[in-house]
């Protein structure tokens, strides 16, 4: 690929959370990128490995730079578009934490809550370990929200940041799963899932094909 190609390479957008990362950011950035759409299989696929130095997705290739890591690609976008990070710059050192800690953290929710953005489950209490981390990303919200978010329905006011864009899958799943939540967290899950790019993202991923599923994410 020469170095003036523009791709964003993502998995299905059912199932890949990871991707959506990745993508909200190249949108809020407004790069000029073809997008081009991995079927995922449940693990490595050749092809995703085919193309990603990583074997994974997202993967960014944009005007010679290679990014392949979800906020990696979130902080190359910030380097051209810094609204994706608060201006201030507390809020902002505030903004890199939590999406650090999304980052490398809540396991036990993952595992559990694989994310599946075309379902609705009938709402179960989850197990402790599950429930303890997202008692600790609803208190990262509830907090974030009342120290910066200044009356706004994201974590960071008016605007959707990289912050929200890291936590936008979690969002997704507690869609999908329906634990019970706070009033309040309901309240911003409602603005992720209305957020135009959100939408857009729901939109297309109902629109892949039937062949593309996975059979233990849809039973």
């Amino acid at each position: 690929m020469n170095d003036n190609s523009s791709v964003l390479y993502i998995g299905s957008r059912r199932y890949s959370s990871w991707s959506l990362r990745g993508w909200l950011a190249v949108r809020l950035a407004g790069l000029a990128v073809e997008e081009r759409v991995i079927p995922l299989a449940g693990g490595h696929t050749p092809a995703v490995k085919a193309v990603s130095p990583s074997g994974m997705v997202p993967f960014l290739e944009h005007e010679g730079a290679r990014v392949w890591d979800s906020l990696a690609i979130i902080e190359y976008c910030a380097e051209i578009a810094p609204q994706i990070w608060p201006a201030a710059r507390i809020a902002r050192a505030h903004a890199r934490a939590i999406a650090a800690e999304m980052h490398s953290g809540f396991r036990e929710l993952r595992l559990a809550m694989p994310m599946n953005c075309t379902r609705t489950l009938e709402p179960a209490e989850p197990a402790p370990a599950v429930r303890a981390d997202l008692d600790r990303i609803e208190a990262i919200w509830a907090e974030t929200r009342k120290r910066f978010g200044a009356g706004g329905p994201f974590l960071f006011g008016a605007a959707l940041t990289g912050a929200d864009a890291m936590y936008a899958p979690v969002v997704s799943r507690l869609l999908t799963y329906r634990p019970k939540v706070t009033a309040t967290t309901e309240a911003y899950l409602a603005a992720i899932r209305t957020h135009e790019l959100v939408d857009a993202w729901y939109r297309d991923a109902a629109a892949e094909p039937d062949d593309w599923k996975i059979a233990r994410y849809e039973t």
